[in-house]
């Protein structure tokens, strides 16, 4: 078996428990038949430590490895970009949280141990998220056009509101005046949708959610509409310009630059264990119904 390690540099100086995880890792499984490969910004930061990070193979984010598996260290913010690397090769991700809340993580960095031997005794199970790509007939957008969580159309530069014409399959839908619009996948219900009042849904449900921001009217709420579902948008603003947001990477685009919004051709495989499902994460990391 093969396992792409990706990982971020922590912004703790003293976060020490997540190299001696990894290189307990390491260390373990060498000569096992696990072989290991490092994500280069990662195994730079890792040598810092210990000089055995040096001795793995790296590959840069950019041209993802072939692998069994993907494994990636850090919090969601990091699950998130580990998805854009490999999400396309269709390669399982399983989240190691090092960081904060990691709501999209299967474990702990303290969990390894437990991790490896459900990995290697075949008891995880893969499931798939759906994914939205974003594309416009006006420019070409900057990056990876693809969200794991969310596409979100954002003021800019401006206290006043913007204006989100959307089109719902080829359908005029609404015009939003609002802060801006979140399109969510169920995957990302739980992030940005949440906080602006946005509901949970089941990772599994072939939904989009779409989510205004702080909308002027009342009569704007999150709506949940089908995932075979297209979105088109066009936006006004004072300030003449717009922010584009894709699982928050962000770009100015000017007003008039018309989006389309639609599934993915492929999904991301997220790996879960055998003792994790939905409803525990949302109790022991959402402390639901606490």
């Amino acid at each position: 078996m093969t396992i792409a390690i990706y990982g971020n540099k922590p912004r703790d100086p003293q976060r020490r428990a997540e190299v001696i995880g990894v290189m307990t890792l390491l260390a373990t499984y060498a000569g096992s038949g696990v072989k290991f490969m490092l994500e280069k910004r990662y195994s730079d930061y890792l040598v810092q430590y210990t000089d055995v990070a040096a001795s793995y193979p790296v590959f840069e984010s950019e041209k993802p490895p072939v692998a069994d598996l993907v494994m990636s260290i850090g919090g969601d913010g990091t699950f998130l970009r580990t998805a854009n690397s490999v999400g396309a090769l269709q390669t399982p991700i399983i989240g190691i949280n090092s960081g904060h809340l990691g709501y999209l993580a299967a474990a702990q960095i303290d969990d390894m141990p437990h991790v490896m031997e459900q990995i290697l005794s075949g008891k995880c199970t893969v499931e798939p998220r759906s994914v939205l790509a974003v594309s416009s007939p006006d420019v070409r957008l900057k990056g990876f056009a693809f969200a794991l969580n969310e596409v979100a159309i954002l003021k800019q530069d401006t206290a006043s509101m913007i204006t989100v014409s959307t089109r719902l399959g080829g359908s005029v839908l609404a015009e939003y005046r609002a802060d801006g619009l979140i399109v969510s996948t169920p995957t990302g219900s739980t992030g940005y949708n949440l906080s602006v009042g946005g509901p949970i849904v089941s990772p599994a449900a072939p939904v989009w959610v779409i989510s205004p921001i702080a909308a002027h009217s009342l009569a704007m709420r999150p709506l949940v509409v089908s995932d075979s579902e297209t979105v088109d948008t066009d936006v006004r603003s004072r300030s003449g310009s717009f922010l584009l947001s894709i699982d928050g990477k962000s770009q100015v685009l000017h007003e008039g630059v018309r989006l389309h919004i639609e599934r993915a051709p492929w999904q991301v495989h997220v790996v879960h264990l055998a003792d994790m499902d939905f409803p525990l994460t949302l109790r022991s990391k959402l402390l639901w119904g606490v």
